[in-house]
């Protein structure tokens, strides 16, 4: 079985090999290692292994390894990508450095309000229903702009981009199409003043199809950290 290290070096080839084909530098494009229901043990390895940047999706679960790995809190950058309840924004706006599910503006009013005044701006992103489906949260792309605009001009959080979990799709160029429409809709957000450079989308089945379409951010766990851990092994988010 392939070691954390080696699927990170397999996964940092598929996106030189993704940034080559459309002739993008590699550096624009960052790798976060989603380590949901892996234990600390694994992100120690990871860390061994050159990742720094993080992304969890049950805060319980994030929060006790975050804990667990406090030795490495200077050199880690942790990063909330799963649905965030407005009862968990104290715990996120101490614990975290990224926030990239923001679906609503009171979920960030509270980040913003509880933001500990000794630590850098919390790193936002707007989460965006692209794809429409019932089941996924997320602004629908009407509503991002108004939003949008909003949080920006909150204090003690920045608010960097945009991202999207895509409706799965095994078609390379039907995968292409939400994460272009998602760019697109960041760039309108540009033209209109607010200064995002984030476009969070890419997954292990399409981390390609989200670099062509100008992905900042990926972010990849089973390719890296292998098959999952049954999640009744985790508290709840």
């Amino acid at each position: 079985m392939a070691s954390i290290l080696q699927n990170l070096q397999q996964v940092q080839q598929r996106i030189a090999n993704a940034c080559a084909v459309v002739q993008r530098p590699v550096q624009t494009v960052t790798l976060l290692a989603v380590s949901k229901t892996f234990d600390a043990d694994a992100v120690r390895e990871a860390f061994a292994a050159g990742q720094r940047r993080f992304g969890e999706n049950y805060v319980q679960e994030a929060l006790e390894k975050i804990s667990a790995l406090a030795d490495l809190r200077s050199q880690l950058e942790w990063h909330l990508i799963g649905p965030l309840q407005s009862n968990k924004t104290r715990v996120v706006a101490e614990a975290f450095d990224w926030v990239h599910s923001v679906d609503r503006l009171k979920v960030a009013q509270r980040l913003s309000d509880q933001r500990p005044a000794h630590l850098p701006p919390l790193q936002l992103c707007l989460q965006v229903n692209i794809s429409g489906e019932a089941s996924k949260s997320g602004l629908a792309p009407a509503e991002v702009a108004e939003v949008a605009h909003a949080v920006a001009a909150l204090p003690r959080v920045q608010l960097r981009g945009l991202m999207a979990i895509p409706e799965p799709t095994a078609d390379f160029d039907a995968q292409r199409a939400p994460h272009r429409a998602l760019c697109e809709l960041l760039a309108r957000l540009q033209r209109d003043g607010l200064a995002l450079d984030t476009l969070s989308m890419g997954m292990s089945a399409d981390l390609e199809a989200a670099v062509a379409e100008g992905a900042t951010l990926v972010r990849v766990g089973t390719a890296i950290f292998g098959g999952r851990p049954p999640a009744a092994a985790f508290n709840a988010p």
